[in-house]
């Protein structure tokens, strides 16, 4: 707050550090704390509620049925108290039954069944090839742009990754589907060239196994991995490599002990936010694979908020990638050796 005000004055100030603040509160610490919340508790009601509630009715009628044959006022008198006490107890169980008293616990996160398990074990599996298959396809393009060409080539390079994304992302997942679709163009192109009969439906099922999920979510994401890697790359001082080369380095060895080091947090990053938006995605996985290679476990998330109608499970679910994710996050900082500050650069 010290350099901010002596930078910007004290009113600006206080505006920018408001505004983080608000930022930080309003768009992370509140959904996400109402979110944790909602996944500890859950609504217990008993089996056994419903049961109680016939037999009261049915105690009601035999009660009024006494009391239409019974002459004595005095007794007509404890039956109305008795049909008063019965009537209270039956308003008290159905709201217990329409709105039971929240349970506080872990039950949420215990009873995810095996399939989900499953499903969500696979899911993080396969966003971690995800994100190493983005890194060994965009490690040469950072290097390439960064440092491998001059400003003019440099400038062509970024401008031909950006241009795609003008397109909207739907728009660019469902040009990869119409391209590896049953009838789409690698198929057409196969059957040009006599490999395939696609009238005899024989054609090469891409979109029934995860390689089409990869592929798409690899041109999605494909910024997130270069971006970061591009930006630490352009601060490395090229002499570090002529030296190296000087000294007899082989590429490999330039790569592994003067390179790579210092891309260490554009690649921690790189992998975060990769990582990340695959782990997360919904739309990829649910347009390339149609129902067909199964779900992933972010389709599961919205099945349990907006299908079920379970948002405590459905919280619990979206709690639980999250730990992963963070986990992650951790993790690619101390495989990496960055902090957060070397990644915040």
């Amino acid at each position: 707050m010290g350099s901010l005000a002596r930078a910007y004055g004290r009113p600006l100030a206080s505006v920018i550090a408001g505004i983080a603040v608000a930022w930080v509160l309003v768009l992370v610490l509140v959904p996400l704390g109402a979110m944790v919340e909602q996944s500890l508790w859950w609504r217990d009601s008993k089996g056994d509620v419903s049961l109680s509630i016939d037999r009261l009715y049915n105690d009601i009628s035999m009660i009024e049925l006494d009391r239409e044959t019974e002459t004595d006022p005095a007794k007509q008198a404890a039956f109305d108290q008795s049909l008063i006490e019965k009537r209270a107890e039956i308003a008290t169980l159905e709201a217990q039954e329409t709105n039971p008293p929240k349970t506080y616990g872990l039950a949420n996160f215990t009873r995810m069944s095996g399939l989900h398990f499953y499903i969500f074990v696979r899911t993080i599996f396969y966003a971690l090839l995800v994100t190493a298959l983005a890194l060994v396809v965009c490690y040469p393009v950072a290097y390439v742009v960064a440092l491998a060409s001059g400003p003019r080539k440099a400038i062509i390079l970024m401008v031909a990754l950006i241009v795609p994304y003008a397109i909207n992302e739907l728009l660019r997942v469902y040009a990869w589907l119409m391209i590896l679709d049953y009838r789409g163009v690698i198929n057409g192109v196969l059957q040009w060239m006599g490999f395939i009969d696609l009238d005899a439906r024989e054609w090469i099922p891409f979109l029934e196994n995860p390689s089409a999920v990869f592929l798409a979510m690899i041109y999605t994401y494909v910024l997130f991995m270069v971006f970061p890697m591009v930006n630490t790359l352009e601060t490395l001082d090229r002499n570090q490599i002529e030296a190296a080369r000087d000294l007899g380095a082989s590429t490999f060895r330039i790569h592994r002990r003067v390179i790579i080091p210092h891309a260490k947090p554009g690649i921690a990053v790189g992998c975060i936010m990769t990582f990340m938006l695959s782990a997360g995605s919904y739309s990829v996985p649910a347009i390339m694979t149609r129902g067909q290679g199964g779900d992933w476990f972010s389709q599961l998330v919205y099945r349990q908020f907006y299908e079920s109608n379970n948002w405590n499970m459905g919280s619990a679910y979206a709690v639980s990638l999250l730990v992963v994710c963070t986990a992650f996050i951790l993790l690619m900082m101390r495989l990496f050796g960055v902090g957060l500050r070397d990644i915040a650069k």
